[in-house]
């Protein structure tokens, strides 16, 4: 039997490049928000992959932006601050993206960190490409390794693990081999709700929704059915964006609700009672009370 490894990896790169999906994907539940839009992730959140001889303990950062508000400079410092911490780097680039971001590198070159670079959405692009880029990376740092993948095709997602696993060192498992993530259920529900709402609103309502879950109790139906009842608030900056986000009769909302309610029985194993509320907020972007419940353990 090999010696049991353990360690902490931090997925760095720039908006909607995929750091999300690629975490879900490795720890095999779905712990971070998806949506095809930038600034989904907003705090850093743990994923725990658990494997016989390894435990992998990996977080998903923010995507690094140009910030407008108190909240966007610290999704930034989330990002940033998380790579002298740990192990290993991931360094995830679209694959069609043809520009570098010069912070994320200088960040990775400053710490001297063993770093993977993960070439990912290689199904968008030709062979030619991807061996173009693969150069070009060689010449701007001694990555530890580089992976060109494809989540959505799973292509060469099983390659990610293996590559972390054998940069690590002999460790103790630092969580019970059952958990995936280090979040609460609250926070869990609060996550699934905003993907809902990312995916379906309009592009100018998102980045301005802070969700808000107020009550969470496990209770028996009378056919003696565990349920959850779950009460959330969805915040917004303006007037304008809750008539969006309640929709015409209320359809909108509805909807959000509905697919919040399957994910997240399927994530429970249990009934859900969901019911949502919208509220306007505003600029609680740049209101420090708020925004420093984002800033990332340390």
């Amino acid at each position: 039997m090999n010696d049991f490894k353990s360690g902490f990896v931090t997925v760095v790169g720039k908006t909607n490049v995929g750091k999300s999906s690629i975490i879900n994907k490795l720890v095999g539940e779905k712990i971070a928000a998806i949506a095809n839009k930038p600034q989904t992730t907003r705090t850093r959140i743990r994923g725990i992959i658990n494997r016989p001889n390894s435990q992998i303990i990996i977080m998903d950062t923010p995507g690094l932006h140009k910030s407008k508000s108190k909240l966007g400079n610290m999704m930034n410092e989330n990002a940033i601050s998380s790579i002298p911490d740990v192990d290993v780097v991931l360094y995830v680039i679209d694959a069609s993206d043809k520009s570098i971001d010069e912070k994320i590198l200088g960040k990775i070159k400053e710490s001297k960190k063993k770093t993977i670079l993960i070439i990912n959405k290689i199904d968008l692009v030709d062979a030619k490409k991807v061996a173009e880029l693969i150069n070009k990376y060689k010449e701007l740092y001694d990555f530890t390794a580089i992976i060109p993948v494809s989540v959505k095709k799973e292509k060469n997602v099983e390659e990610i693990v293996k590559e972390i696993e054998s940069n690590l060192k002999e460790g103790p498992a630092y969580y019970d081999t059952e958990e995936y993530t280090d979040q609460t259920l609250r926070q869990l529900a609060e996550e699934t709700i905003r993907e809902k709402a990312l995916k379906l609103l309009q592009d100018e309502v998102p980045h301005g929704i802070l969700v808000e879950v107020t009550k969470m109790k496990s209770r028996k139906t009378k056919e003696m059915e565990k349920i959850y009842d779950i009460d959330a608030t969805i915040f917004c900056l303006r007037e304008s964006h809750k008539g969006i986000i309640i929709g015409k009769d209320g359809n909108m909302l509805k909807k959000i609700g509905t697919y919040a309610r399957e994910d997240l029985e399927n994530m429970l194993n249990n009934k859900v009672n969901l019911k949502l509320w919208v509220k306007v907020k505003k600029d609680w972007i740049n209101d420090m009370s708020i925004v420093k419940k984002f800033k990332a353990d340390e």
